[in-house]
C-alpha cells in the first residue's frame, strides 16, 4: 500500500522540473523564479521533517499517513488552479508542509510492522516505489504538452485524494504487541525536545547523521549536475544527457533497493550488523564506479560507472530506517529519521550550489565528482565504525 503512496510523494513533487516550457509560457518569469519554485519546497520540507516524525511517533502512524496524503494531494490540485506566480510558489511551500509528515512516518510504520528477517526488503519495496516516482517524472512534461501545464497537477491530485480515502479503510498501525516499548492503550506522551535529547544523545545517532548528511552533499551534487556532464564532458544532446543521467540510474536504483533489501536480510540471520555492512559495502563498489565514470571520455564506460553509482547507492535507502532502528529508542524512530531527513536536505541543498560555485571557479566537474567520490569513502567508513545498541 506505501509503495504506492511513496510513488504519488515523489511523482507529484518533481513532475514540476519538466513541464519548465509550458510553466514559464503560461506565467513569465525568470530561470531563477523558477528554481525557487524547487528550492521553497525543498527547504520547507527539510526544515519541518523533524516536526513531521514527531507527530507519527506522537500520534498513530497511519493516520499522519492518510492526512499527509490527502493534504498534499489536494495541494497537488490546488496548484493547477493558481493563476499567479506568488500563488504558485505558496501552493510549493504547502506541498513541502505537508509532504514533510510522509517519509518518517511510512518507515518507521514499516519497521513497526516488519521487526525480523523482512524489515530491509519491506523498506527496499517501499523504496522501490519512491525511485518509480522519479522517474516518472516525465509524465508531468508530456502532458503538458498535450493538454497544459495545470492538467498533471489536477489529474495526480485527484488520484491522490481518492487513493487517500482507498487507504483511510485499509491502513492500520502494527498491532500493540509489536512495539513492546508501547502501552496496548496507545502511544506514550513525549515531547518534542525530550525526542531530540534522547536522539542527540547516543553517539551511534550523530555518527548516522554524519553519514547522511555527507551522503546527501554526494546526491545532490550528482544528481544536479550529472546531466551537464554527460552533455558538456561527453558531447552528448540535452535531451540524451537527461535520459542518461536520469532513467538509468533510477532504474538501476530501483533494482538496488531490492538487492539491498535481499541481501541485508539474509546475511542478517548470522551477522546482526548485516544492514550496517551492505550499504557501506555498497559505497565501497559506488565510489571507484564514480571516479572512474568521472575520468572517462567514453560514453559507455561513463554510463555504466554512473548505473553502478545508482545501484549499490541504493542498497543504503532500503537499510537507513533498519540502522535507525539499531541506534535509537523505538519511541522517536520517526522523529530521527526526520531529523536525518532535514540534515539530508539542508546540507545536500548546500553541496548542491557549492558545485555551482566551484563550476564558476572552472573546477571541472570530473574533479567535483573524484571529490564525492572520496566522500563515499568516508561515508563507508562512519559506517562500517558504527555498533547497534540494540535490535527491535
Amino acid at each position: 500500500m506505501l509503495c504506492v503512496v511513496g510513488c504519488l510523494n515523489y511523482l507529484d513533487r518533481i513532475m514540476i522540473t519538466t513541464m519548465r516550457g509550458s510553466i514559464m509560457e503560461a506565467m513569465p518569469m525568470s530561470d531563477a523564479r523558477f528554481g525557487l519554485l524547487s528550492s521553497v519546497f525543498l527547504w520547507v520540507y527539510g526544515i519541518l521533517s523533524p516536526l513531521g516524525g514527531f507527530l507519527a511517533d506522537r500520534f498513530k502512524r497511519s493516520s499522519v499517513i492518510i492526512v499527509s496524503l490527502f493534504v498534499w494531494s489536494a495541494v497537488t490540485w490546488l496548484t493547477a488552479h493558481a493563476g499567479t506566480y506568488g500563488e504558485l510558489l505558496a501552493t510549493r511551500a504547502l506541498m513541502g508542509v505537508s509532504e514533510a509528515c510522509y517519509m518518517p512516518a511510512a518507515l518507521a510504520l514499516i519497521a513497526d510492522y516488519h521487526r525480523g528477517a523482512t524489515r530491509s526488503l519491506a523498506t527496499g519495496i517501499h523504496m522501490m516505489g519512491v525511485g518509480l516516482g522519479q522517474s516518472l517524472g516525465f509524465i508531468g512534461g508530456s502532458l503538458a504538452e498535450k493538454h497544459d501545464w495545470s492538467y498533471a497537477f489536477s489529474l495526480f491530485g485527484a488520484l491522490g485524494v481518492g487513493y487517500a480515502f482507498i487507504l483511510a479503510v485499509s491502513l492500520r498501525d502494527a498491532p500493540a504487541g509489536a512495539r513492546e516499548h508501547y502501552p496496548a492503550s496507545g502511544r506514550q506522551a513525549i515531547g518534542f525536545r525530550d525526542a531530540l535529547a534522547n536522539l542527540f544523545g547516543r553517539p551511534g545517532f550523530l555518527r548516522i547523521l554524519a553519514f547522511w548528511g555527507l551522503l546527501g552533499v554526494v546526491s545532490w551534487l550528482i544528481v544536479g549536475w550529472l546531466p551537464t556532464f554527460y552533455k558538456e564532458q561527453l558531447e552528448l544532446s540535452q535531451g540524451m544527457a537527461g535520459l542518461y543521467a536520469t532513467g538509468y540510474i533510477n532504474t538501476m536504483a530501483m533494482l538496488g533497493v531490492l538487492a539491498g533489501g535481499i541481501l541485508a536480510d539474509r546475511w542478517s540471520r548470522i551477522n546482526p550488523r548485516a544492514r550496517i555492512l551492505v550499504p557501506a559495502i555498497g559505497m565501497c563498489l559506488a565510489a571507484p564506479a564514480v571516479f572512474l565514470a568521472s575520468n572517462s571520455a567514453v560514453v559507455t564506460v561513463a554510463v555504466g560507472g554512473f548505473m553502478v553509482y545508482g545501484f549499490t547507492k541504493a542498497f543504503t535507502d532500503a537499510n537507513m530506517m533498519p540502522i535507525l532502528c539499531m541506534v535509537a529508542d523505538q519511541r522517536y524512530r520517526a522523529t530521527g529519521y526526520g531529523v536525518l531527513n532535514m540534515c539530508s536536505c539542508m546540507i545536500g541543498g548546500i553541496g548542491l550550489y557549492a558545485g555551482g560555485s566551484l563550476r564558476d571557479a572552472n573546477i571541472e566537474l570530473g574533479y567535483i565528482f573524484q571529490t564525492a567520490s572520496v566522500m563515499m569513502l568516508v561515508c563507508a567508513a562512519l559506517l562500517y565504525t558504527l555498533r547497534p545498541v540494540k535490535s527491535n
